[in-house]
């Protein structure tokens, strides 16, 4: 099977959306499947033996961290060239909306995959008059697939309840060898508390971004002097987060990859995890990989991956007093312990093989779905013309 992936966000890019690619185009290169990513065009030409197409890319006045690649008709020329037995878009928002429009006037089995809760956005930057838009805007774009996903099961009773199609559950997954208690160093602690490796050490990773909510994390730290923080990662609004936790035990340390960023996690004492607005939280399955409990505002995505007082511990969302609660649970070290087994136990039940076998079969279902449609098409239409 030829499968083009259409995607907003790709290599040398990382977070969550290029870590699932990323296996899914190894697993199905390792199936001998032909794989085409177009993507911003960051460099990046090919991986793991698939092709990447790069389009024109530009930077938002709004996110000037990042670079992305608006509608183009240059993704209609990739298609042409490439003639895909499939399109995958991943994320339909900007060249994604290309990719829509131009496999549905080619004619090409369409599947798609909502990954980011754009909606829910609108509540952190003052949009609220735009939700209802915005939600009319990725149902429409999503309604032109054969197949729809979505990461968690909690996000697909919400698009079922908005009446996206046909959706289903794209399972979570972590590298399990990668990301491992024994990882754990003193010079990586030392480095992420700032020369307090004494002090209890809490991570944060991921974009640093106004609906990430971290900002919500500084009381802790104005309460407890032994508690340091280290926010790993980068972002819109990092100088703004830089001025917010000045003075307190923080350190910001940038993007960090590979080994630094399974040695971050490791060597810290839990993950602290402040949004709600997350499809799923891979960073949550990366942490409890290695070993370390997750210390999460309740949200449906967040309490599939995370039970309370076994994996980690939930706090309220907006609710200072029950974070901090979370965190003094963490001196009671039988609990600490246990929390930190159990995490590690239940990450291992997720590796990245089920949900790369589980791409495939999605890919065969949108066939399916497809070659049913235009069939029901063909009589409709032959009911017209005898009519």
């Amino acid at each position: 099977m030829k499968i083009a992936i259409i995607t907003e966000t790709f290599l040398p890019s990382t977070d969550g959306v290029v870590t699932r690619l990323k296996e899914a185009i190894k697993y199905l290169r390792n199936q001998e499947h032909e794989v085409v990513v177009i993507a911003p065009d960051l460099g990046v030409e090919e991986y793991e033996g698939a092709i990447v197409e790069g389009v024109k890319t530009t930077k938002l006045p709004f996110y000037r961290s990042k670079e992305f690649s608006m509608p183009q008709r240059k993704v209609k020329d990739l298609l042409i060239k490439h003639d895909p037995d499939l399109v995958h878009v991943v994320n339909p928002a900007f060249v994604g909306v290309s990719g829509v429009y131009y496999a549905s006037k080619l004619n090409y089995p369409l599947i798609a995959s909502y990954h980011t809760h754009v909606p829910k956005y609108m509540d952190y930057y003052r949009l609220y008059p735009l939700k209802p838009a915005v939600w009319w805007y990725f149902r429409k774009l999503h309604n032109f697939a054969d197949v729809n996903l979505c990461t968690s099961n909690a996000i697909k009773k919400e698009l079922d309840a908005r009446n996206f199609h046909n959706v289903s559950v794209w399972d979570r997954g972590v590298a399990v060898d990668h990301y491992h208690p024994r990882h754990k160093n003193e010079e990586m602690r030392n480095r992420l508390s700032d020369g307090k490796p004494n002090n209890k050490l809490l991570v944060f990773v991921g974009r640093l971004a106004a609906e990430k909510e971290i900002h919500k994390i500084k009381p802790l730290l104005e309460e407890r002097d032994d508690i340091s923080l280290a926010i790993v990662g980068d972002g819109p609004v990092r100088s703004q987060l830089e001025e917010t936790f000045k003075g307190t035990n923080t350190v910001f340390t940038g993007l960090l990859h590979g080994n630094e960023l399974a040695q971050a996690f490791s060597s810290s004492d839990a993950l602290i995890f402040p949004s709600v607005t997350e499809t799923l939280g891979l960073v949550i399955l990366e942490s409890m990989a290695s070993g370390l409990p997750v210390i999460a505002a309740k949200s449906g995505p967040t309490m599939e991956q995370v039970e309370d007082g076994k994996t980690g511990l939930l706090f309220e969302n907006e609710n200072t007093d029950t974070m901090i609660d979370a965190i003094n649970r963490l001196e009671d070290e039988d609990l600490y312990q246990e929390l930190c087994r159990n995490a590690r136990k239940e990450a291992e039940k997720f590796s990245w093989q089920k949900p790369s076998e589980q791409i495939l079969d999605y890919y065969h279902e949108t066939l399916r779905v497809f070659q049913k449609n235009q069939s029901h098409s063909s009589k409709k239409s032959k009911v017209k013309v005898t009519e």
